[in-house]
């Protein structure tokens, strides 16, 4: 598979797959929020389990609405989970004023909007410093505040201190809102669509800044994204996300080059690069608060419209049957060296050839 260098700049580095007890671990997170207008209760997310691991960088992918931005917030500490747990660095998540605080000296949210992210009465060391003066920092605030932009590629750093927001360009907006969460020193960033506002050439050129600080810093990261061409850039796994579960997760090149869900197929089927024609999915994501009962996205399943499903025999079972819950490294050993995925058809179809993927690989 390849991307566009103008979309993003193709890995710095070869991909891997940390191995080990992860960083951040989420176990059978549930986000339930109460019904509004007469409505049921919406079950945001709906039972996952996802993990990273040091120094290691997660794509979660998936449209618009599936639930991936209420998890990384829940992941954050943002929202407390309605039901599950959710531990960083073998501890489970204490949501009491302090114990979070230092929580979220560790492990940093990059927004996507840097505009948005960024007081326009506040100079760009004021932004930065931000941080260090809520946590009561008392060294060198100018070193450490110089030191992060330098990290962010702001260079020379005093030459950015007394600008504000207006007088940068999109990429040196977005690279301020990344030095705010270095001057912490994080073990984790939460990057929701980080790029989603650049351009072609400052999306790539964040990209690379994000790859260089896994590499210097030994950074973990979660990339909340929709787009999958950033996915293959920089992640080293990936999970997707619909309607508030993970139905599919692996490596980087398991799942984006030889995908097993017919949803990771569609999702993947749009991009340029992908062989025959693109994958047209019926109808808007099903609402949370009605989730259908068996595989949650059989209402839009090309197998099943198509009738592939009733040639595999498994027809009924995607319209009635759930499927469990995949473990998105979560817990000690990862997902295994297939990755996992949770869909009816597929298991079906790799039952009867266990050496075949589920579908034809995108070009390499």
């Amino acid at each position: 598979m390849t991307v566009s260098p103008a979309a993003a700049p193709g890995p710095s580095e070869p991909s891997r797959s940390p191995t080990g007890s992860p960083l951040l671990s989420a176990r059978g997170v549930r986000v339930i929020f109460p019904g509004r207008h007469g409505a049921g209760p919406a079950r945001a997310v709906d039972g996952v389990d996802l993990g990273i691991r040091p120094g290691e960088i997660v794509a979660l992918v998936g449209e618009s609405g599936c639930g991936k931005t209420t998890l990384a917030r829940a992941l954050l500490g943002l929202v407390e989970p309605t039901a599950g747990h959710i531990s960083f660095d073998g501890r489970p998540l204490d949501y009491s004023g302090r114990s979070l605080k230092a929580y979220r000296k560790r492990v940093q949210l990059v927004l996507q909007d840097p505009s948005g992210s960024l007081n326009p009465r506040h100079t760009v060391y004021d932004a930065v410093a931000e941080g260090l003066r809520i946590h009561g920092y008392g060294g060198d605030e100018r070193a450490t505040v110089a030191e992060a932009l330098s990290r962010a590629g702001l260079r020379p750093p005093e030459r950015f201190f007394l600008r504000c927001p207006h007088e940068l360009s999109g990429g040196q907006r977005q690279r301020v809102v990344i030095a705010g969460a270095l001057v912490l020193e994080p073990e984790l960033l939460v990057a929701d669509e980080p790029v989603a506002s650049l351009d072609a050439s400052a999306r790539g050129e964040i990209l690379a800044l994000l790859l260089r600080l896994r590499a210097e810093l030994g950074l973990s990261a979660l990339v909340v994204t929709h787009d999958l061409g950033l996915a293959w850039n920089i992640a080293d796994r990936v999970a997707v996300m619909y309607l508030g579960r993970i139905v599919e997760t692996g490596t980087v090149e398991q799942v984006l080059t030889t995908p097993r869900h017919p949803y990771t197929q569609a999702l993947l089927s749009v991009l340029p690069e992908a062989p025959g024609d693109p994958v047209v999915l019926s109808g808007e994501p099903p609402d949370p608060t009605r989730v259908p009962g068996g595989c949650r996205f059989h209402a839009r399943c090309r197998i099943l419209l198509d009738g592939e499903a009733d040639q595999a025999g498994v027809a009924d079972a995607c319209r009635t049957r759930d499927l469990e819950i995949l473990d998105g490294g979560g817990g000690s050993g990862g997902e295994g060296a297939a990755g996992r995925v949770a869909c009816h058809w597929a298991h079906a179809r790799e039952a009867r050839d266990p050496s075949g993927p589920s579908a034809p690989p995108l070009r390499a």
